[in-house]
């Protein structure tokens, strides 16, 4: 099967991009503001063309090599869409989800894909929103599906939902199936139990039995919040009843003389590491995170876990094979 071309904006830590390239895309850009992600981009794959640039400031037709790409996709930064809390409104020309479609009818890609939270999908306060994707996208002659997609049921050992968009023309979309769910995700006991025990800890054993279902949402946090944490008190009480400290990030797994105590709180269980998070939201294990503690937890607690990308990426490839196999 031959090999397909992408642009990827607000790429990150390269969770959606690593997962495209395992379905066939390779990215001809990687476009992203955030220094830290660039830099884990570029240290993972040296011969990536990776740009830190403003995707509101970016113009396609200042770069030729994107123009025409098989795919433009994109793991849009979830302020503002969520629903959780009250959010800003924000001006429509400062809003990233419009900007990314008013670049893709400049890029005119045969395919786009866009992550995001479920609430963008399926809320009734983003109603008018989804109405200008899909009037602005039908008016250049493509067609959108939304869909809502949940990480666990295609192997990522973690219960997220991410909300997707799907914009195909229209001799490619009747080809193009949502994924279908394939489970066997592990528990974070099954995950982790081998890291936990790597220096040492007796108690590991012990844990992985109490750790015995999926992790609850990795959740990275804004740059305006304080450290590295795995969220409000409702998720952490989650991985109070799985053993897992989270309250904040570690620098190291437990060592032999650690405690595992249910009964004590959480100063009795472990806390995760930055690489154990990556494990959680399914990254191949060499791939390496850039910066401090706190950038690097929020880069992979912000990134589109890599085996829903792949699977994502693997129907569109197959839809748009098709078409060339009919032409």
């Amino acid at each position: 099967m031959r090999r397909f071309t992408s642009l990827e904006i607000c790429a990150g830590a390269g969770g959606q991009a690593v997962g495209l390239e395992m379905a066939g895309f390779d990215p001809v850009m990687l476009i992203d503001d955030d220094p830290h992600a660039c830099a884990t981009l570029r240290a993972n794959r040296p011969d990536w063309d990776v740009r830190q640039l403003d995707l509101l400031e970016f113009v396609g037709s200042d770069h030729p090599q994107v123009l025409d790409v098989d795919l433009l996709a994109g793991g849009l930064p979830r302020f503002p869409y969520t629903i959780a809390g009250k959010q800003p409104t924000v001006e429509p020309k400062y809003d990233l989800l419009r900007a990314a479609i008013w670049l893709a009818l400049e890029v005119r890609p045969r395919a786009i894909l866009l992550e995001n939270v479920p609430a963008l999908v399926s809320s009734p306060k983003f109603t008018e929103l989804r109405e200008f994707v899909e009037d602005e996208l039908k008016n250049n002659s493509y067609e959108c599906l939304w869909g809502i997609l949940d990480a666990r049921d295609h192997g990522v050992p973690q219960r997220r939902e991410h909300g997707v968009l799907v914009a195909m023309r229209a001799q490619d979309i009747g080809a193009f199936h949502w994924p279908e769910p394939v489970g066997g995700a592990a528990t974070v006991g099954e995950a982790l139990w081998h890291s936990m025990a790597s220096r040492g800890w007796k108690g590991a054993a012990e844990w992985r039995l109490v750790a015995n279902e999926v992790a609850p949402p990795i959740i990275g946090g804004s740059k305006d919040r304080g450290g590295a944490d795995l969220g409000p008190t409702r998720t952490k009480n989650i991985w109070s009843r799985l053993g897992i400290n989270g309250s904040s990030i570690a620098d190291d797994v437990p060592g032999p003389d650690f405690v595992f105590d249910l009964g004590a709180a959480r100063g009795g269980l472990p806390k995760l590491t930055v690489p154990q998070v990556a494990v959680l939201q399914g990254f191949p294990e060499d791939w390496v995170i850039s910066g401090r503690k706190t950038a690097r937890y929020r880069q992979v607690g912000h990134a589109f876990p890599p085996p829903l990308a792949a699977a994502l990426g693997t129907s569109l490839t197959r839809a748009l094979s098709a078409r060339e196999e009919t032409a």
